[in-house]
């Protein structure tokens, strides 16, 4: 099946957009790093900006169960919220100089986060109150994190090669990755029933089951830095290529394709599932890209 990619130029190339997710509203909310904001993206329509401290960090963005956008501050060590009329929240983080990350809402009606720097995973309420767990190694670094199928939250360690899950009674199982110096980021639930994160480090993608067996998929190109994963409307796995500046899918029985994207040095990060049924990623060169598959017909 063909594969159609349109960039979509932002007000700011260096706005840094860096993740995306699809909100309630049936628009595309998308994180500014580098000139700290919130962007709103209603695919064929408006765009709207939601300035916020410029040196905070806007990272992960995820919906929360309050039907509001929830994403981390990775350079103010803080949680922002956005509501659909734009008013913004922030809650500290209690331990300083955490460096929250990763954020995905939980089966337990809360959102949880890792701090990369502070080797715990975080809890936060709809109405600000957080908890934080320590993880039982040191210097891991959890990245992103997601809920999986089993009612736990998983998380991919990057500087440990492993991937962690934590129940919602706050204990905590670590699953060392077969390959070393992987360097696990982006992390998704599948259709299937397990989760799927990508190896930035190794040039894979890998796939956990709920109890702990790992399977991993080389990349055609080793050296391309896969960053972040989602999963398709078909059960499809698509995913950015950071230094590959490529999307590509992968089906559940391990056949990858990859698609180049139309500017060189894009440097593709976040990807998700937009309301429009298409795969959107943010590209560091200050745009969002659109990948649509089309079926030929006779």
């Amino acid at each position: 099946m063909p594969v159609f990619i349109e960039e979509f130029t932002l007000a700011g190339s260096d706005s840094g957009p860096y993740a995306l997710t699809t909100g309630p509203d049936g628009a595309l909310w998308f994180t500014l790093v580098h000139s700290g904001g919130i962007g709103r993206l209603v695919p064929g329509g408006v765009l709207t900006h939601h300035q916020l401290d410029p040196d905070c960090g806007p990272m992960i963005i995820a919906v929360g169960p309050d039907d509001a956008l929830w994403f981390t501050e990775h350079r103010a060590h803080r949680i922002g919220r956005i509501a659909l009329d734009g008013k913004v929240e922030e809650f500290t983080v209690p331990t300083a100089e955490c460096g929250p990350f990763g954020i995905a809402a939980g089966p337990d009606g809360a959102l949880w986060f890792t701090e990369t720097a502070a080797d715990r995973i975080g809890r936060i309420t709809t109405d600000g109150r957080v908890t934080e767990f320590p993880l039982p190694a040191t210097g891991t670094y959890p990245s992103a994190i997601t809920a999986g199928a089993d009612d736990g939250m998983w998380f991919t360690l990057n500087q440990a090669d492993a991937i962690g899950r934590i129940g919602m009674d706050g204990a905590v199982t670590l699953h060392p990755l077969p390959t070393r110096s992987a360097g696990p980021v982006g992390i998704t639930a599948g259709h299937d029933g397990a989760v799927w994160f990508v190896e930035i480090g190794a040039g894979q993608i890998g796939r956990i089951t709920p109890d702990g067996q790992i399977t991993e998929f080389p990349l055609p190109d080793r050296t391309s830095r896969p960053h972040a994963i989602t999963a398709g409307s078909d059960g499809t796995l698509w995913f950015t290529e950071w230094a590959g500046n490529r999307v590509g899918s992968l089906t559940p029985d391990g056949t990858v394709t990859v698609h180049d994207l139309p500017t060189p040095g894009s440097e593709p990060h976040g990807i998700a599932l937009g309301p429009d049924g298409a795969l959107w990623t943010a590209l560091e060169i200050g745009a969002l890209a659109r990948v649509s598959v089309r079926v030929r017909t006779q």
